[in-house]
């Protein structure tokens, strides 16, 4: 379902976390073991859907017979109040899943949402926003999946599938960067190379050595412009660096390809969502 990601293993570490070696002692304590409940998750502000399945496999490792009723699907748009499943199963074992299935879908419903408004936030001028390798270490699928659903694209999803130049690789070769371009370019990797400037007068040696991409980082709109006139379409251009949701249309505006922000990935907050019980006869 979603690339480069294990669900079972998901699943499996993260009750594990949860439940420790004894499991859930108080509903163990408190609840007969045939007890049955009926639930609805739903939203309590407006958010974005993403991980609705991942979080109905929890409850399915603990209970392999509960009912599920998804009522949303991945890159839905809800209000306030919105049902987003229902479920009837064991009592223990839905309250046993219970917080590892709302905390993963609150975070992914988070960035998808975050994701969502900075999508829109530059709607009609041509650019797209992309994430960034900045994740929670060991999420990165995960937030990557959400971001996706929410409206932005993916740029690197590990080192190995995208080459990107930056200014400490440069500062290796001595600060030269047609020189570390033709480096890049001289090896079989089968990637295109995307190369970090954050000058002007970086942009000729880099497109000369045959850079097929660059990240301008950390320029403010008046250089962006000047660097979009000067490369004139020879390659896409991606702007990077203090982008945030009052900053990224007038960026967008430049006339840039792509921006580029962790804050999706790293800045959103998780959404709230409730799981609400009825017990069932």
């Amino acid at each position: 379902m979603i690339e480069h990601f294990d669900l079972d293993a998901y699943v499996r570490e993260t009750l594990a976390e949860d439940l420790g070696v004894g499991g859930d002692v108080t509903s163990n304590s408190t609840i007969e073991k045939d007890a049955v409940f009926e639930a609805v998750m739903d939203a309590r502000e407006p958010m974005v859907i993403a991980g609705i399945e991942v979080a109905a496999a929890f409850f399915i490792a603990l209970d392999k017979d509960v009912q599920i009723d998804l009522l949303v699907a991945d890159g839905d748009q809800v209000e306030a109040g919105a049902d987003l499943m229902r479920l009837k199963g064991k009592a223990r074992a839905m309250l046993a899943a219970e917080r590892s299935a709302l905390n993963t879908l609150q975070f992914l419903c988070g960035i998808a949402t975050l994701a969502r408004r900075y999508a829109d936030e530059i709607s009609g001028t041509g650019a797209t926003v992309l994430d960034t390798r900045k994740t929670v270490p060991g999420l990165r699928a995960l937030s990557k999946y959400a971001s996706r659903m929410g409206g932005a694209e993916n740029h690197r999803l590990r080192m190995d599938d995208g080459l990107l130049i930056k200014d400490n690789h440069i500062a290796v070769n001595g600060g030269d960067i047609a020189r570390t371009v033709a480096a890049a370019k001289a090896k079989d990797h089968g990637l295109q190379v995307q190369v970090e400037v954050d000058r002007i007068d970086q942009i000729e040696p880099a497109l000369g050595a045959g850079a097929d991409r660059l990240l301008l980082d950390n320029m403010p709109p008046d250089v962006l412009r000047e660097a979009v006139a000067l490369v004139d379409g020879r390659v896409p251009l991606e702007a990077s660096g203090g982008i945030n949701l009052d900053t990224i249309r007038a960026v967008a505006e430049t006339g840039v390809d792509y921006i580029s922000t962790s804050r999706i990935t790293m800045g959103s907050k998780a959404v709230d969502i409730g799981l609400d019980y009825a017990i069932s006869n």
